[in-house]
């Protein structure tokens, strides 16, 4: 996989937040890296803000003081108008498109704590009616994924039906199924585009559904609002801290984006420009703005979205609008999930939105987002939240590291073949695999998968083909002395690596630190705490290897040749009942 040249984009990236500055007077409006809260980026930028703070219902979050006078009037009009747009078009044809939608989208605004004193406005869902009690469905949204004839977005929809004649049979991008959402949403904008529809004109859709995704697609954050509330969309400096404060890679990502635009750029945009356009224009309120679309970084932009709003349901990763606009709480929330939905002629499946307490009408309706570590949350929302902070009473701290086989190793095609093979029925290994850690006693199946790259020596045995089939269950247990101290010792130098990595940029901090920078050192301070509590556990692990129990005194044991043998015992016979001149044969 090719490694971008960050380089090339920093001084773009730094451009746009010049000129973000220079427009200030022009408001749009975004979710927040809290809970995909929409609010106001327009504000006096001053040295001691932007503040962050940890919010009581959501996470790690921070805002521009909103600018008093004019900018602030002009930005609440504007979020007034999106949501207005939003509410005629749930008016007109919610109840045929959604079933249930017992909310409406709102502008709201939220207090800071009393040492900030500043406001945000942002978007979401308040309840349109009382919800009375806990578990009451708000809002449902059928799939159709048969056609594609709803408002819901699935990735089978860009290979099998929007992209079918563009794509190659099995295309399968690097950025999965987050990148096949995303070639769906720019093809919807692209539908939009005022200068006349551009795009694939594909799904064909219900009537009413059209007005319904224009109002979503228009509300979605500009890229110059993302490129300061998604890390996918952050300049280089920051990005490059971030990839030092975790272990899980943003450059990873970064890197299957860029491969992923290049492939279609070379074999689809590139080459029809009529329908892929690099740039469009959207009716965004009472303005018009230019966006790009078929482009490197118009991908980009789309996967953060796509990375901030969607939702595992049902077995596929989906875009839901409206239902997307819901905000997350760690408490008295529960995530989206799949059901029947009860429709004219039966039942189809869909989302549903279920409240996680009762609800009076005006109050916000909010979700889980799932259980996830702070990367996690910070590189798909933008948000670290309070769960995810460490402390000295625990919490949902978590790191991840990454073993392989090594592509030295002189067993590696065996290694590899019973990867393949032999581990997971319908579920081959990749020789790369990342396993996540809590602090205590690591994942069993890490080690499992550490015994077989390690193993090695006079262990190399059981990779000969009479054991092919059983060798993966041996690995569930320790091998031998050497294989688990190779095991754990990989565990421990990962460990001590990915600290080291984070030392060094704790080492250059300094006092003020920007808000994303305060992210990345929630994310680091709550890996760090897993990572050392590993390392603690398997230090003293591997000061007490040789109490294990190895596959050589479990085979003894399994034969029955595991205790003391004398020659004087009474009972010892041979073979359990014969003895040498015991036979009684008549030859």
């Amino acid at each position: 996989m090719t490694v971008i040249n960050r380089r090339s984009w920093s001084s773009a990236a730094l451009l746009s937040c010049i000129q973000l500055i220079s427009i200030v007077s022009t408001s749009c409006f975004s979710w927040s890296p809290l809970n995909h809260r929409q609010h106001t980026q327009f504000a006096t930028l001053k040295p001691s803000s932007p503040q962050p703070y940890y919010s009581n219902s959501g996470g790690y979050e921070w805002k521009l003081n909103v600018a008093s006078g004019d900018i602030a009037t002009t930005t609440r009009e504007k979020l007034e108008t999106l949501a207005t747009i939003a509410n005629d078009a749930l008016t007109e044809h919610g109840s045929d498109i959604f079933k249930s939608f017992k909310a409406r989208v709102a502008v709201m605004s939220q207090s800071a704590d009393e040492g900030t004193q500043q406001d945000a406005l942002r978007l979401g869902l308040v309840a349109a009616e009382n919800i009375r009690k806990e578990d009451e469905l708000v809002a449902s949204l059928p799939f159709y994924d048969t056609d594609g004839s709803g408002l819901a977005l699935a990735p089978h929809l860009a290979t099998k039906l929007v992209y079918k004649d563009k794509l190659p049979e099995g295309y399968d991008g690097w950025t999965g199924d987050a990148g096949l959402l995303a070639m769906l949403l720019l093809n919807e904008m692209a539908r939009l585009n005022v200068d006349g529809s551009k795009g694939i004109d594909l799904p064909t859709r219900k009537d009413g559904i059209p007005s319904l995704m224009s109002a979503w697609v228009t509300s979605l954050p500009s890229p110059e609002e993302m490129s300061n509330l998604h890390p996918l969309m952050w300049d280089e400096d920051d990005q490059e801290v971030l990839q030092s404060s975790s272990t899980k890679k943003i450059y990873r990502i970064m890197d299957d984006i860029e491969d992923d635009s290049s492939w279609l750029d070379e074999n689809a945009w590139s080459l029809d420009r009529e329908t892929f356009p690099e740039t469009i224009k959207l009716q965004i309120g009472d303005s018009i703005e230019e966006r790009q679309c078929f482009s490197t970084e118009g991908f980009r932009y789309a996967v953060s979205l796509v990375r901030s709003r969607s939702f595992f349901v049902d077995g596929s990763l989906r875009l839901l609008p409206y239902l997307d606009y819901a905000n997350h709480d760690d408490f008295d929330s529960f995530e989206l999930v799949g059901g029947g939905i009860g429709m004219l002629w039966g039942s189809a499946k869909g989302a549903l939105l279920k409240s996680g307490k009762s609800l009076r009408e005006g109050d916000e309706v909010c979700i889980s987002y799932g259980p996830k570590g702070g990367a996690d949350y910070l590189l798909d929302h933008g948000f670290v939240p309070p769960m995810c902070k460490a402390s000295s009473t625990g919490g949902a701290v978590t790191s991840e590291l990454t073993f392989e086989v090594d592509d030295t190793d002189r067993f590696r095609d065996d290694k590899l073949d019973i990867l393949e093979y032999e581990t997971y029925d319908l579920a081959p290994m990749e020789p790369s695999q990342v396993f996540d850690v809590t602090g205590g006693r690591p994942d069993p199946a890490m080690y499992q998968f550490l015994r077989l790259a390690k193993l090695g020596g006079k262990d190399a045995f059981l990779l000969e083909s009479i054991f092919r089939k059983e060798v993966w269950g041996f690995m569930s247990v320790p091998v031998s002395e050497d294989n688990e101290r190779a095991a754990v010792t990989a565990v421990i130098d990962a460990c001590e690596n990915a600290l080291k990595e984070m030392d060094e940029i704790i080492d250059e901090e300094g006092s003020a630190l920007s808000p994303k920078l305060q992210l990345c050192a929630l994310v680091r301070g709550s890996e760090r705490q897993a990572l050392e509590r590993t390392l603690e556990y398997v230090t003293q692990e591997a000061e007490a290897l040789d109490l294990k129990e190895y596959y050589q005194e479990r085979r003894l044991k399994d034969l029955g040749l595991d205790s003391d043998w004398s020659p004087e015992d009474d009972d010892v016979s041979f073979g359990g009942t014969r003895v040498p001149g015991g036979a009684d044969y008549d030859w």
